[in-house]
C-alpha cells in the first residue's frame, strides 16, 4: 500500500489514508469517515449539545505495574531503553463517536463510523516546500499542578525519556533527508484534556528533501513508520517487546492518519483513541517508561490521557 502513496504522488493526486500501528490493515477515502488535520477538513461544521455520561473503569494497577517490571527487565538486559506501555481502559456508558468528534478542539481528528474516533493532539510529520517535520510528544503533567511547568521541565526522567525520543526521530528523518536540525527543543503546549488542562512537552525537527519527494512519499513513510514517539528505542527490538508485554491488539491506535494534495502532505500520530470492539468501548492509551520510571507516576499519567 505504501506503493499507491508513491503512485498519487508522482500523479500529484489528492489522497486520505490511516495505517494501523502494525503497518498492515489501512483505509483509504471512503463515505464513512470524517476527518481534519488542523487547516485541512473534510466534514461539514455541526452544533451539537448532546451530552454524554461517559465513565472509565480503571486498569487493574498489579496488572500495570507487572507490565512495567517486566519492560525493566528488558532494560536491564540491554534490549530496550525507552518502551511506550499501552492499555486498554474500559468504559462505561452513552457513547457518540460522532459527537465526540464534532466536540473536541483537537488539531487531529478522525472518525471511522462505527469503528473508533481519534482526537490527537500529535502531529507526525509535515511536508510544505521540499522540508520534512516531524513532532515527537513525549511528557505530560495535570497543567492544574503548582509550578507545573517548572516541575515537567526540570524532571530528569521526562528529560531522559524525551532526548532519547528525539534521537530516535533524528534518526528517522535522516533515512530520509538531508540537513537534519532540531529547530525547537522541548517546547510546552497546553492542552484540555475533558475537565482537566494538560501540558504536553514537544520537539520540532526538520531536514530538506528533493524535488522530487512526491513520488517517494509511500517509501518516505514506510521508512519513518512506525512513530518513535509511541515505540520505543531501538525501535525494531523495542516494537517486538511491546508485542509480548500488551495483552492486547493496538490495531489503528499509534498508527498513523494522513492527507497529501498534490503538493504538501500532513499526518498526525493515533492517540486519544476510543474503539468499539466486541466486549464493549475502550480508550487506548499509554506513556514512555525508561528505568527511571516510578510506577504510580505512571499509572496516574497513563490515566490522566483518558478522557473525552
Amino acid at each position: 500500500m505504501f506503493s499507491k502513496l508513491n503512485e498519487y504522488g508522482k500523479k500529484r493526486k489528492a489522497i486520505f489514508f490511516a495505517v494501523d500501528f502494525e503497518l498492515k490493515e489501512w483505509i483509504f477515502e471512503d463515505e464513512n469517515i470524517e476527518f481534519q488535520l488542523e487547516n485541512i477538513k473534510n466534514f461539514d461544521e455541526k452544533s451539537i449539545d448532546k451530552k454524554q455520561d461517559i465513565a472509565a473503569l480503571d486498569v487493574d494497577f498489579k496488572e500495570y505495574q507487572k507490565a512495567i517490571q517486566r519492560v525493566k527487565e528488558e532494560i536491564k538486559k540491554g534490549n530496550t531503553y525507552l518502551l511506550n506501555l499501552t492499555f486498554e481502559t474500559k468504559l462505561t456508558g452513552s457513547i457518540d463517536f460522532g459527537n465526540i468528534f464534532h466536540k473536541s478542539d483537537a488539531p487531529f481528528k478522525l472518525h471511522v463510523k462505527d469503528r473508533f474516533v481519534c482526537f490527537s493532539p500529535e502531529r507526525f510529520v509535515q511536508i510544505k516546500n521540499n522540508q520534512i517535520s516531524t513532532y515527537p510528544m513525549k511528557g505530560t503533567i495535570d497543567a492544574n499542578i503548582p509550578h507545573a511547568l517548572e516541575k515537567i521541565l526540570a524532571n530528569q526522567k521526562e528529560m531522559s525519556e524525551h532526548t532519547m525520543v528525539v534521537d530516535l526521530l533524528r534518526n528517522d528523518i535522516g533515512m530520509v533527508g538531508k540537513n537534519v536540525e532540531v529547530e525547537k527543543f522541548r517546547y510546552v503546549d497546553k492542552i484540555q484534556a475533558g475537565k482537566k488542562e494538560l501540558l504536553q512537552v514537544s520537539s520540532k525537527i526538520t531536514a530538506d528533501l528533493e524535488d522530487n519527494w512526491h513520488k517517494n512519499l509511500g517509501d518516505i513513510l514506510k521508512k519513518m513508520l512506525p512513530a518513535g514517539s509511541i515505540t520505543g528505542t531501538p525501535k525494531r527490538k523495542t516494537v517486538e517487546i511491546i508485542k509480548n508485554i500488551e495483552n492486547y491488539k493496538r490495531g489503528f491506535f499509534t498508527g498513523i492518519f494522513g492527507y497529501y494534495d498534490g503538493r504538501s502532505f500532513d499526518s498526525a500520530v493515533m492517540i486519544r483513541f476510543i474503539e468499539k470492539t466486541q466486549e464493549g468501548y475502550v480508550y487506548k492509551s499509554g506513556g514512555g517508561i525508561t528505568c527511571d520510571s516510578d510506577e504510580v507516576s505512571e499509572y496516574e499519567e497513563m490515566k490522566d490521557k483518558v478522557y473525552v
